[in-house]
């Protein structure tokens, strides 16, 4: 069955809503989710600004396997689009850090602040995370007209 469609829905939803849910693991196995404002290059490398100290940072520093969910929540109950992520997060490495600003902040939202290098490193009290996209999936309602399998599912993409 042809995913262009679907494609098309996972794009949507990566360029109009800013905010993904991350999905880390505590040291004891215990989920931990953490909503944070992000930018995408290509669909396949999702940028976010955080402190090093904060709980999903600390978490990302010891096991980098991330799960994620972009979805608008506005919309009414049965309308939802939503993107599911799985992939390897992890602070840019300084010596990367000036070519991954220019991609990340390149076309920041409205009201975002496009960071510099200088304020993401040395003393400065943030960093720059990169989550690295292996697997992208789009939630497909059950009844979907045509994808829809009576149950809800995910259905794989390559954007």
């Amino acid at each position: 069955m042809p995913t262009a469609d679907l494609a098309a829905r996972a794009r949507a939803v990566l360029d109009t809503v800013r905010y993904v849910v991350l999905g880390t693991v505590d040291p004891d196995g215990t989920a931990r989710t953490s909503p944070v404002f992000f930018t995408h290059v290509g669909y396949r490398d999702l940028y976010w600004v955080s402190r090093p100290g904060t709980h999903h940072s600390g978490n990302l520093a010891e096991r980098p396997r991330v799960s994620a969910v972009v979805f608008d929540s506005t919309v009414r109950v049965g309308e939802a689009q939503a993107v599911y992520l799985t992939g390897t997060a992890a602070e840019v490495a300084e010596p990367d850090l000036a070519d991954a600003c220019r991609a990340a902040f390149a076309d920041v939202a409205p009201g975002a602040h496009a960071f510099t290098p200088a304020e993401l490193s040395g003393a400065a009290h943030l960093r720059l995370y990169r989550l690295q996209v292996e697997v992208l999936e789009v939630h497909v309602d059950g009844d979907d007209p045509a994808y829809g399998t009576g149950t809800d599912s995910r259905q794989r993409v390559d954007l």
